[in-house]
């Protein structure tokens, strides 16, 4: 399994594969797996991952990484997935518009008022 995902460019080290597989964050046929589960073609996995939630059907298998445009042909995103992860880009897209970054870095007055603020939120 984690060769499987770290070759379909999900992650990428097939460490950081390892670790999502320990943590549940892959799932084959709505099962928690292990690293050294073998994956077979037409299995549906869903995998999460900083970039978002995938669900993707197995086509093809490969133990090799290669270049971006071989590893997409290794899987096919569902169709319900990539419109959730549309959504998800959209929200984050439109939150920023209401909530922009700061300009710059804080000031040394903001920086105190945000270390009293700490100290005082605690108690």
């Amino acid at each position: 399994m984690d060769k499987w995902l770290w070759a379909a460019r999900f992650f990428k080290t097939r460490s950081l594969a390892t670790r999502a597989c320990e943590l549940g964050r892959i799932q084959s046929n709505r099962q928690a797996v292990k690293p050294a589960r073998e994956v077979r073609v037409g299995d549906l996995l869903q995998i999460k991952t900083e970039g978002g939630d995938f669900e993707v059907e197995v086509l093809l298998l490969s133990e090799v990484r290669g270049p971006a445009a071989v590893a997409q042909t290794l899987y096919r995103e569902t169709e319900a997935s990539r419109e959730l992860r549309m959504k998800m880009v959209q929200e984050r897209r439109t939150g920023k518009m209401f909530n922009p970054a700061p300009q710059g870095r804080p000031s040394k007055r903001d920086r105190r008022r945000i270390i009293q603020f700490r100290e005082n939120d605690g108690t």
